[in-house]
């Protein structure tokens, strides 16, 4: 079981910045790709920015030049540096995480969720 715990969200003001954190921990194996999603009311969710195993990262395009994804891989966490933040933020975002077991023959995968957090941009 690998659970991802969540933490940075909150209420800021238009401008303002926030750091979302996401920690793995459990039997992990090996993380892959981690992501960011997030899900505005009534609104489908979205992938806002992923980062691959040798750090290539993706960003939609309504969040490039805001948000940074990063990860540290010692701590199995991922971050989500928000900046800029704008009304149209405002979701709740969820930590999206892929590990791979290689220690068997076919490797499996997985994939994992967070608890997601409230992000709310508001004046």
């Amino acid at each position: 079981q690998v659970q991802l715990v969540e933490s940075g969200g909150g209420l800021v003001q238009p401008g303002g910045s926030l750091r979302l954190s996401c920690a793995a921990s459990g039997s992990i194996f090996s993380i892959n790709a981690m992501g960011w999603y997030r899900q505005a009311p009534g609104k489908q969710r979205e992938l806002v920015a992923t980062i691959t195993s040798g750090g290539s990262t993706n960003y939609v395009d309504s969040v490039k030049g805001r948000f940074t994804i990063s990860r540290d891989n010692a701590k199995n966490t991922v971050y989500l540096q928000m900046n800029s933040l704008k009304p149209e933020d405002t979701a709740v975002y969820y930590c999206n995480v892929h590990t791979i077991r290689r220690t068997v023959v076919p490797p499996v995968v997985n994939e994992y969720w967070g608890q997601g957090t409230q992000v709310t941009v508001s004046s």
